[in-house]
């Protein structure tokens, strides 16, 4: 990657890419470092806040760029490139950032749109452990007789949480009786700031990948949340939008990211490697077996690379133009794009070693890391289930289910 011209902060749409290789070129030399000692990325994380790239989908008529989603899961991919943890902390941010497009107040935007403006970032407190299933939320909202409302709960896996400006917390509405939350019970966005009485994050995020997206768990004591911190989250799903396909596309940025370092990474890797004696050549470059298997890795990453731009823009022009039959499509491009930047992030991870050969498995050397970030972040949310949705999209029209996931 050749050096970006010199552009300090984002003022336009036209400013990220450019900005976002700048800094994924200072995120990856010491990368392994931090994965190797799981040392979190507080000076990194600092300079997404001053870049300006955190508020890259503030709309326009609230001082932000807007910048189309092509852009952004092309910020994404470089971020990840360098550092997927890196690229999964801002990935909530965004997503958050939509639902407060989609159901935030003109208020509401007016003061969250602007702490992101000035740097802010918004980080998740949305999964919970079992025994309940994945889509009910055990943690409870409950209006008081003064308003305001109070959050009670545990989350894990809220990645970034310990870097956060404000935690974003997922609950089920109650009505103060002792009734258990269901699937059917509604959801809103508790917005609250990251030193609430009440709220506290405890860094215990042991993941063999994606070590350090400070991934923590969040204890919720009855922390109070006056009236307008709170954006209803349900109504999303009611109606078509393309805050899932936005979501995910994201994801699969990080994953195509993960694939195209994990593939440089490997060619680098190959310049180092004895060739096998039997090919009787003079490097590991020229060996005909190496060749065949660095061309068919070229092909898959090159496709997922191809297929994440394609889907982003299924989500712009479904942005542009909102019906189901749009909405639809986009969803549906994103899922071919997350299967197949799942498949190439795998693939390109494992690959690396037969380019690099025995000295390439060092421990010294830390490459593992790219294997161990692409297995633990395809595993956020099955491609299996996507395969479903896009045959069934193919073979009979069925549009896919309206969730965060698809």
């Amino acid at each position: 990657m050749s050096a970006p011209a010199e552009v300090d902060e984002v003022t336009s749409a036209g400013d990220a890419v450019t900005v976002a290789e700048r800094l994924s070129m200072r995120f990856a030399a010491e990368a392994s470092t931090r994965d190797a000692e799981r040392e979190l990325p507080h000076a990194q994380v600092l300079a997404l806040k001053e870049s300006g790239l955190l508020a890259l989908s503030v709309p326009a008529e609230y001082g932000g760029v807007d910048a189309p989603a092509v852009v952004i899961a092309e910020v994404f991919r470089l971020l990840a490139h360098a550092d997927p943890s890196l690229a999964q902390i801002p990935h909530s941010h965004f997503t958050f950032l939509e639902a407060l497009r989609l159901q935030g107040t003109s208020a509401q935007k007016s003061f969250f749109y602007g702490v992101v403006s000035a740097g802010g970032l918004l980080a998740n407190a949305q999964s919970e452990r079992g025994p309940h299933p994945i889509d009910v939320d055990a943690t409870t909202l409950t209006k008081t007789d003064a308003g305001a409302h109070v959050l009670r709960g545990r989350k894990f896996y809220s990645t970034g949480a310990l870097f956060a400006d404000w935690v974003i917390v997922r609950a089920s509405l109650a009505d103060g009786s002792d009734d258990a939350p269901t699937s059917a019970t509604p959801k809103a966005l508790a917005f609250v700031p990251r030193d609430a009485p009440g709220l506290q994050i405890v860094d215990d995020w042991d993941g063999m990948g994606q070590r350090t997206t400070a991934s923590g768990t969040v204890t919720l004591d009855d922390v109070r949340v006056p009236a307008d911190h709170v954006v209803a989250f349900s109504p999303i799903f009611t109606k078509p939008t393309v805050y899932g396909s936005r979501a995910q596309l994201m994801h699969a940025a990080i994953d195509v990211g993960i694939a195209t370092g994990a593939l440089a990474e490997g060619i680098r890797q190959s310049g180092k490697a004895r060739p096998h004696f039997e090919a009787g050549v003079d490097s590991a470059a020229e060996d005909s077996t190496l060749v065949q298997v660095t061309g068919e890795l070229v092909v898959a990453v090159r496709g997922a690379r191809a297929l994440l731009a394609e889907a982003a823009s299924h989500v712009d022009a479904a942005r542009a133009d909102l019906t189901a039959d749009t909405a639809a499509s986009a969803s549906v491009a994103v899922a071919v794009a997350k299967v197949a930047a799942a498949r190439a992030s795998l693939e390109a991870s494992s690959v690396l070693f037969e380019l690099g050969g025995t000295r390439s498995a060092s421990m010294s050397g830390n490459l593992s890391r790219y294997w161990r970030d692409a297995r633990t972040h395809t595993l956020h949310d099955p491609t299996r289930w996507k395969l479903q949705h896009i045959g069934r999209y193919a073979l009979s029209g069925t549009m896919p289910p309206r969730h965060g996931q698809i």
